[in-house]
């Protein structure tokens, strides 16, 4: 599945990329595993132990902070625990802009991404202590920053502007981060919940440190650090300027990222209303036994895993006999199928209402399956395509920005969530279609206008 095609083929390539890949991808996978290990245990442990009388009191300075986002303190431990969970997963998407002028003027790629490996493990594990929850949060904030896009940013600069192989790159590195998905929560969710929370969460932090030891391991087939670079050869040289084309180029980034947001709407949903009307909705019976709706996360994360192995190997056999196309077309592509996705569920939805009986599951494994063929096309196509197409004065705070559009997704969910009742299920979903539908329209007006901007240097000089 991975071999690479006729023709670009390079000395030392393991399986068609170079092995810098590899390493990039386990020390990912790892690091999704501490991120994803401990996100599946936080409200768990906030609302069933931290955040209740006897032991709130212990945490340093909550106090304060509790001042900040419940003035009147009238909010539940669940309710307050949901607060603090937002601001965290909020946060986690605007940290990485931080993380990226960090590296770009101050510490370089490697020292930065280093720099958050060890911060994120100082944060799991100074999460098994009460007293330390908001240090360990405030940890693992900026680690993923630091970490996440910079990481990611080294996974482009392995390949040269004209080559394709990057958005193959970035769905190999995606297949990683689905792969921890599956695993986190059976492994540090199982421990935190059946054991102890502490041994939830330190299995979390050792999984950081099992990725910061890749990492380190596969330094000498990383990028070279353009930073570090520059200040050897020349340690009062002016920084590389950014020309009037380039400023144009990262003007339509920018301007892409809502209309990325949109089509990105239905796949944020699975974390959110969706299995909140799942678990209302749907014929969840097997053999007798109900089965937990949260089951879909991980049936979700397998599906992922699949279709981006599929989308692998469909575009491997399309480059035989025709031309692959470059980020820009494959992103609208891949936002035209993802509309379809929670259109499946209004017409299970309107089926329910017809015949009086639930969704059966089959909705929904249409649901997953659409939706995980469009956005295996989507996340690690856009991160190919502003890790190639940003100037590389700025290529990691361009990552960063680039993940603005989950930021911007998921506020977008969270307000769409407040409409499932008044609307009820059926156009609740046929409104989140609409979203997706106007969404994929734009990426595809996108392609057509702004191409010339985004394409591959060679193909812009061409047209």
């Amino acid at each position: 599945m991975l071999e690479a095609p006729a023709g670009v083929t390079h000395k030392g390539d393991v399986l068609g990329h170079p092995p810098g890949l590899w390493f990039l991808c386990f020390a990912e996978g790892w690091e999704r595993f501490s991120y994803y290990g401990m996100q599946a245990l936080l409200v768990l442990y906030m609302t069933q132990q931290l955040l209740l009388p006897g032991h709130v009191q212990h945490v340093a300075a909550f106090a304060a902070f509790r001042g900040l986002i419940d003035p009147a303190h009238s909010l539940s431990p669940i309710a307050l625990g949901s607060a603090i969970f937002g601001l965290y997963a909020g946060g986690v998407y605007l940290t990485p802009i931080f993380g990226g002028f960090l590296a770009d003027q101050v510490l370089g790629r490697t020292r930065t991404v280093v720099l958050g490996a060890c911060l994120m493990a100082l944060g799991h594990f100074l999460m098994a202590f009460e007293a330390s929850f908001l240090l360990a949060l405030a940890c693992l904030l900026i680690g993923v920053g630091c970490f996440k896009g910079n990481i990611a940013s080294q996974v482009g600069e392995l390949y040269p502007p004209d080559d394709l192989r990057r958005a193959d790159a970035f769905q190999v590195y995606l297949l990683g981060i689905n792969i921890a998905v599956i695993a986190a929560p059976l492994v540090c969710g199982t421990l935190g919940q059946k054991v102890a929370w502490h041994w939830g969460f330190g299995a979390a932090g050792v999984g950081m440190l099992i990725g910061l030891a890749v990492y380190l391991s596969g330094r000498r087939w990383l990028p070279p650090d353009t930073l570090s670079a520059r200040r050897r050869a020349d340690a009062g040289a002016r920084r590389p300027q950014i020309t009037a084309r380039e400023w144009t180029t990262v003007a339509v980034l920018v301007a892409l990222l809502p209309v990325l947001a949109l089509a990105a709407l239905g796949n944020q949903q699975i974390f959110n209303s969706y299995l909140v009307w799942g678990d209302a909705h749907y014929d969840l019976r097997l053999g007798g036994t109900r089965l937990p709706v949260t089951w879909l996360v991980s049936l979700d994360a397998v599906f992922s895993m699949s279709c981006i192995l599929l989308s692998l190997g469909f575009w491997r056999l399309w480059a035989r006999w025709r031309r692959e196309p470059d980020e820009i077309v494959k992103l609208a592509i891949g936002a035209v199928i993802a509309a379809g996705a929670p259109l499946l569920l209004a017409f299970g939805s309107v089926n329910e209402a017809i015949t009086g009986h639930k969704v059966s599951l089959a909705w929904g494994l249409g649901f997953h399956l659409v939706n995980d063929i469009g956005y295996a096309n989507m996340f690690p196509v856009g991160l190919a395509l502003f890790s190639r197409a940003a100037p590389k004065a700025v290529g990691g705070a361009m990552i960063g920005v680039y993940y603005l559009h989950l930021f911007i997704a998921n506020l977008g969910v969270g307000y769409l969530g407040g409409l499932l009742e008044p609307l009820g299920p059926a156009r609740f979903w046929f409104l989140h279609a609409g979203l997706v539908v106007l969404g994929a329209a734009s990426m595809v007006a996108f392609a057509a206008v702004f191409r010339r901007h985004l394409a591959p240097s060679t193909e812009a000089e061409v047209a």
